[in-house]
């Protein structure tokens, strides 16, 4: 199990995304002679990923992982599917919203086309960053149940890295503990007693629009080209 590090068990509310990634970067500080890659996962996690970067100086990138929805309620995720194809099922989370086999394959292949549909368009502006070796930081504006995020994970695990790192705002403490035994790091500013949903930390928070992900990956584009 990989280490882990919870900072406040309070309930503390963030003004908005880059609010919490600016708190977020004065814990990770650590990181930054490492020269990490912070990896986001779409699409409010990029927007966090994109403040650590330029706080750690570290490269950034995207990591992509589609949730797969439960049958009665699509907001609830039974697990995930990543880049690569690899699907992530939480088996508890399933058997518990009674997903079939047959629904979770048809879930997957939806999932997978929606994806690589968005691997398409995101890697038309940035090339996928080379993670072998690497201090791999991957983050997003917090979890709940956590499938995608342990799918990021694992999908990260499998190109070597030298380490990897969870780095949350916010999220439940059992996820939390759970998050550990996938990566060797987590770190998570808050885990509030009562935990319902990432928004009720969050003042401002937003649907992040392609527009705006896509000007992200255009200006770290930039950035590489300019080294």
């Amino acid at each position: 199990m990989g280490a882990k590090h919870v900072i406040s068990r309070n309930s503390e509310i963030f003004t908005d995304r880059a609010d919490a990634a600016e708190r977020l970067a004065e814990v990770l500080q650590e990181f930054k002679s490492e020269h990490p890659v912070i990896l986001g996962i779409p699409r409010g996690g990029v927007v966090v990923a994109d403040h650590l970067a330029r706080s750690l100086d570290g490269d950034l990138d995207i990591v992509l992982a589609h949730k797969l929805g439960a049958p009665a309620n699509r907001e609830l995720a039974i697990g995930a599917v990543c880049e690569d194809g690899t699907a992530f099922v939480d088996e508890r989370i399933a058997r518990a919203v009674a997903a079939s086999e047959q629904y979770i394959e048809r879930e997957k292949h939806a999932q997978l086309q929606l994806m690589q549909q968005r691997v398409a368009r995101y890697r038309e502006i940035l090339c996928k960053t080379d993670l072998r070796d690497r201090v791999v930081i991957v983050t997003d504006d917090g979890v709940a149940t956590g499938a995608t995020m342990k799918a990021a994970l694992w999908a990260v695990r499998q190109e070597e890295p030298q380490r990897t790192v969870a780095a949350l705002p916010v999220g439940p403490s059992n996820t939390i503990e759970e998050l550990a035994e996938t990566a060797d790091e987590v770190i998570c500013l808050e885990t509030p007693p009562y935990f319902a949903a990432i928004g009720q930390f969050y003042r401002r928070f937003e649907q992040v629009d392609d527009s705006e992900l896509l000007a992200i990956l255009q200006h770290e584009h930039e950035r590489r080209c300019r080294v």
